[in-house]
C-alpha cells in the first residue's frame, strides 16, 4: 500500500510546484505608509473639521474615482529606465485633477485630467493625457472608456 501511495504524493507535489508559481499574479496592493510616532504625535487631528476648505464627496463618488484612478493608473504600473520627466510626472496619482458628475440610472462620470501645475515641464499643453470614465455603481464595473 505504501508503494501506491508514493506516486501519488510525488505527483501531488510536481503538481502544488507548477502551480504555486502563480500565486505571485494575485498580489494585494501595498498598504499605505504611515508615519512613525514620533511623527505622528506631532499633529493633532481637529475634534470637527472647519467649513472652510472643506469637501465633502459622498461614499459612491469616491469608489467610483477610485475605480477609474486603479485602471487608469494602476497601483503595480513600473516605467520603463528611460522615462521622460513627463512620463515620471504623469505616473503619479497626485498630477490628475478629477471631475466626477452622476449620470444616469446608476452610472457616475469619471473624468481623470492632467494637473499642468503639477507636471510643468516647459513645453505645450498636454492634451493627449487623461481618460473619462463611465463608471456602473450598482455593479461596480467601468463601462466605458474615453481617452
Amino acid at each position: 500500500m505504501v508503494e501506491r501511495l508514493n506516486p501519488l504524493i510525488g505527483k501531488r507535489i510536481l503538481a502544488l510546484l507548477l502551480v504555486l508559481p502563480g500565486c505571485s499574479l494575485f498580489q494585494r496592493p501595498p498598504r499605505p505608509v504611515h508615519a512613525p510616532p514620533e511623527e505622528s504625535a506631532k499633529v493633532e487631528i481637529p475634534l470637527a473639521m472647519s467649513a472652510e476648505g472643506r469637501q465633502v464627496i459622498r461614499g459612491a463618488m469616491v469608489r467610483a474615482i477610485q475605480l477609474a484612478m486603479d485602471d487608469f493608473l494602476p497601483w503595480d504600473h513600473k516605467l520603463p529606465g528611460d522615462a521622460t520627466p513627463l512620463q515620471q510626472c504623469l505616473s503619479r496619482r497626485d498630477a490628475y485633477d478629477v471631475a466626477a458628475v452622476p449620470g444616469p440610472k446608476g452610472v457616475m462620470f469619471v473624468t481623470l485630467i492632467p494637473n499642468p501645475d503639477v507636471c510643468d515641464v516647459g513645453g505645450p499643453p498636454i492634451l493627449d493625457v487623461g481618460a473619462t470614465y463611465a463608471i456602473d455603481v450598482v455593479g461596480w464595473r467601468i463601462l466605458s472608456v474615453q481617452q
